[in-house]
């Protein structure tokens, strides 16, 4: 029986987590589940999974949760805030941590988890992009174990040899191909690019996400935090990981072999049967997810991505390449950016613009500590919330 802390437990990487938890009741339990605000839906699946732990981001919402839930006879513990959400993340009272918090906001807790010697299930993509070297360091001296997420990472991770995740060029890597849907506006003329609105870039053709991820697979700036994760999970240069356009969305990701062999990983797009992966490790368990049916499908197609259309990828894949700190001003340009393109502040191509801006503005330094990190991350958003016009808050207080 694993016990779980679920990190973003109302998002949609929690709520596929918890669908597979519900179907094997013998093997996962539930220690702690978190939210920043959504405690209605936080109620509902305290009340179904019983943890001993709820915490959300606020002393209100704490409240509200904590009513619906005694008047319910519940006896799940609540509490708030950053210091909380970092104490349910190391607690011993789990031995895995779902890391499914959007954004840079997840980062304190992702890793508290790695300094607690935790099983890490990574979806928070963002605490590698920011502090990549920082957070392995803490993987490997606290002896915690660290499982990709994301369906890309875990497809890669699944098609690579047995023990060289972290080592993939003394595996017989070649490199690994990281596939991307192209989102709303894979065949869109960029010169239109401009007059697109939230409510548009946000019905992505293939999988159902959060708003921000869903702007960041429009803007592909998503594939390019994910070429960056893929960099420390697997630990090859930008210049051996390549990022292909496939609109189906089946093949998840590949790992080509100096041989010529290229593995490929396929599935229909849902994000359980990577969870369930992850969750049962090294076995596999039922995700509930329909079986592929390659006849029905019949057609895989793949293109390059095209720059004029996708300039978040290129400028990615220019934060890798410049090391230190670029990677967090870049996640934290793109997250003030896309806040105020979904807010109606900002037009859709400003998102590409202002990240380029930051990441040509800030210096760029090595990365010693967090400190380091988060000094970065407050620069960033103060500088792309002054070209955008508007205010943004520093990250939340860090693991010290």
């Amino acid at each position: 029986m694993k016990r779980l802390t679920l990190l973003g437990s109302t998002g949609s990487i929690g709520a596929s987590t918890l669908d597979v938890v519900a179907r094997h009741p013998d093997r996962f339990s539930i220690f702690a589940l978190t939210a920043h605000s959504n405690h209605e839906k936080l109620a509902d699946q305290c009340l179904k999974f019983k943890p001993e732990w709820a915490v959300v981001g606020s002393a209100e919402g704490a409240s509200l949760l904590e009513a619906r839930l005694r008047s319910a006879g519940s006896a799940t513990r609540v509490g708030y805030g950053p210091e909380a959400l970092v104490a349910v993340a190391s607690d011993p009272g789990a031995d895995t941590i779902v890391a499914a918090i959007v954004g840079a906001a997840g980062l304190a807790s992702t890793l508290a988890a790695a300094r607690a010697g935790k099983t890490i299930l990574l979806a928070n993509k963002e605490a590698l992009v920011m502090s990549g070297a920082l957070f392995l360091d803490a993987v490997c001296e606290n002896h915690a174990t660290l499982l990709p997420l994301d369906s890309e990472h875990n497809a890669i991770y699944q098609c690579l040899p047995p023990h060289a995740a972290g080592a993939a060029p003394h595996g017989g890597v070649e490199k690994i191909i990281l596939t991307a849907s192209g989102g709303p506006f894979r065949t869109r003329d960029p010169k239109t690019l401009a007059d697109i609105t939230p409510e548009q870039a946000v019905k992505h053709p293939n999988w159902s996400m959060g708003r921000k991820i869903s702007v960041d697979s429009a803007t592909m700036m998503n594939k390019g935090l994910e070429v960056i994760e893929a960099h420390w999970l697997f630990g090859l240069p930008a210049e051996r990981i390549e990022v292909l356009i496939h609109p189906q969305s089946v093949i998840h990701s590949m790992v080509a072999y100096k041989d010529g062999s290229v593995l490929a990983q396929l599935g229909n797009p849902d994000m359980r049967t990577p969870i369930a992966h992850a969750l049962a490790y090294p076995d596999r368990v039922d995700a509930g997810v329909q079986p592929l049916d390659l006849a029905a499908i019949a057609t895989l197609t793949f293109e390059k991505p095209d720059e004029a259309r996708f300039p978040c990828l290129r400028l990615a894949f220019d934060a890798l390449r410049a090391g230190g700190t670029a990677s967090a001003a870049l996640n934290a340009a793109n997250e003030v950016a896309v806040e105020a393109f979904l807010a109606g502040r900002t037009r859709y191509t400003s998102i590409a613009d202002t990240v380029a801006r930051v990441l040509d503005t800030i210096s760029h330094r090595a990365a010693h500590t967090l400190d380091d990190v988060l000094e970065v991350d407050r620069e960033a958003r103060s500088l792309a919330a002054g070209l955008l016009g508007t205010r943004d808050e520093p990250l939340a207080a860090a693991v010290r």
